[in-house]
């Protein structure tokens, strides 16, 4: 801990009144319990379909579901117990922790949303050699990268965070651990760490972006003039995930790249792409997707045929009650 005297964070509570309070821990609750169903009903529908599963698009969606999970078993179990004890604390070490995974998840989806926009590019500026190049074995290398970048990520940061002294005070105006809150309590000068975060960041956000930018330029370009069948479906696809990127990077945008202030604002931007974005994924393209909205569909019908004949069997094996 490098000197430091405190063993333990303390998070405020958010301020109002207590009815907004229950309001927002009913959105959490939701938004969570939608996290979990929703995305993995993509990664059991992708799974079980063959056709979804062989193509690189599902396979990188199937990625991101696990991603969306992770990223929100992060922050909202501990949010939702923070709202219902008014305030919360964690230990230096869980919140070392908690700057990890955060990071770790959320870096690791930056550059999945950015392969997700390559193999986009690919498959409509390039047809032809698609399949040749987005074969299997790309698809996992690309998919090992994204999240060993991710895990690099968030350890770095974590431990230059931890390499701080923090002597007091102990006390985050936020519901989880993150780098700018954190890092004002340091008892230290932190012009160095605040430089290395910046890097850090920045190696991971300004690529992405850049990708993600140059990719769907190319691809709307290619795109203009061509609006058939098969064009109008390629703009549906790169429309919903266009409204996944500006849903993750809008809040992000707005936390990171700004001044922490520390008020409910940043805190509920903050909840919004830690809690409210990974629950939107899923819908976002289950309801415009109907490939996948089909294959729920044959998997629905699996589930009840499966449902019917255990019934039927369970009925067949009873024995009737012996004459008298």
């Amino acid at each position: 801990m490098n000197g430091s005297t405190v063993t333990e964070f303390v998070f405020l509570d958010f301020s109002g009144s207590r009815t907004a309070q229950l309001f927002l821990l009913t959105l959490v609750i939701t938004c969570y319990t939608t996290v979990l169903v929703g995305n993995l009903l993509i990664i059991v529908t992708v799974q079980s379909e063959p056709k979804l599963f062989q193509s690189p698009m599902y396979f990188f969606l199937a990625n991101l579901s696990l991603l969306d999970i992770s990223m929100g078993s992060v922050a909202a179990p501990k949010l939702a117990t923070e709202l219902v004890n008014k305030g919360g604390t964690i230990s230096f070490a869980g919140c070392m922790a908690q700057i990890m995974t955060c990071h770790f998840f959320g870096g690791g989806e930056m550059f999945l949303l950015s392969v997700m926009a390559y193999d986009r590019y690919m498959a409509i500026c390039h047809p032809l050699r698609y399949a040749t190049i987005m074969n299997r074995q790309c698809c996992f290398r690309l998919i090992i990268f994204c999240w060993t970048g991710g895990f690099i990520h968030g350890s770095f940061n974590a431990v230059v965070l931890s390499q701080q002294p923090y002597c007091g005070p102990n006390v985050l105006d936020h519901f989880f651990c993150d780098i700018p809150q954190v890092m004002k309590l340091s008892c230290s000068e932190t012009y160095i760490v605040e430089i290395l975060m910046l890097i850090s960041d920045g190696v991971v956000t300004l690529p992405c972006f850049l990708s993600l930018l140059v990719s769907y330029v190319i691809i709307l370009a290619t795109l203009c003039g061509h609006f058939g069948k098969g064009g109008i479906k390629a703009l549906s696809t790169c429309g919903s995930h266009l409204m996944v990127v500006g849903l993750y990077y809008g809040p992000i945008g707005f936390v990171y790249f700004k001044p922490a202030s520390g008020n409910q604002v940043d805190k509920m931007a903050a909840v919004f792409y830690m809690v409210v974005t990974p629950a939107l994924n899923p819908l976002i393209y289950t309801l415009r997707n109907k490939e996948v909205k089909g294959a729920m569909g044959k998997l629905k019908n699996k589930a009840n045929l499966s449902i019917s004949c255990c019934l039927n069997r369970s009925r067949s094996l009873e024995l009737p009650f012996p004459a008298k």
